[in-house]
């Protein structure tokens, strides 16, 4: 699988320990920072990860900041993206099963390392369910063109 991975640095560290372990896990990682923990701003990076996603040049997105919180926000200002923030391994399954979230937004200064690659295993592994859950995403999707339509 392609993960495009991106974190401001408040994440970063937790950002170095995960793709270490998914290219270990046989995955070809995209890292678009950043690259250390200097202060730099979330948006941009999450943005980017969003799109690799959208324009199918990655399969899923890992976003991390400090709680994970403006970085999903961040990411699902992309059209067609849909970011979680998972704090545990039920979010996560239920992110990937019932919404068919594409991007994961963790919070490095509130997971311990193996307890986020808990969560992105089971957002990786688990496939979205459909059938009663499509509907509302044909409506979330519905709602994304709306607004674009607007602008």
């Amino acid at each position: 699988m392609r993960i495009a991975v991106a974190a401001d640095h408040a994440g970063f560290r937790l950002k170095t320990v995960i793709a270490a372990a998914l290219r270990d896990h046989g995955h070809d990682v995209v890292d678009l920072g950043t690259d250390s923990e200097d202060p730099v701003d979330y948006p941009p990076l999450c943005a980017a990860a969003g799109r690799m996603v959208v324009q199918g040049h990655a399969d899923r997105a890992l976003v991390l900041g400090g709680s994970g919180q403006g970085e999903a926000i961040a990411a699902n200002k992309v059209h067609g993206v849909r970011a979680a923030l998972c704090l545990d391994e039920y979010t996560a399954r239920l992110a990937r099963q019932h919404n068919d979230a594409n991007v994961l937004s963790l919070g490095g200064r509130i997971l311990a390392d193996a307890f986020a690659l808990a969560i992105v295993d089971v957002f990786l592994t688990t496939a979205f369910e459909g059938g009663r859950h499509q509907p509302r995403l044909d409506q979330i999707a519905a709602i994304e063109r709306e607004e674009c339509a607007g602008s």
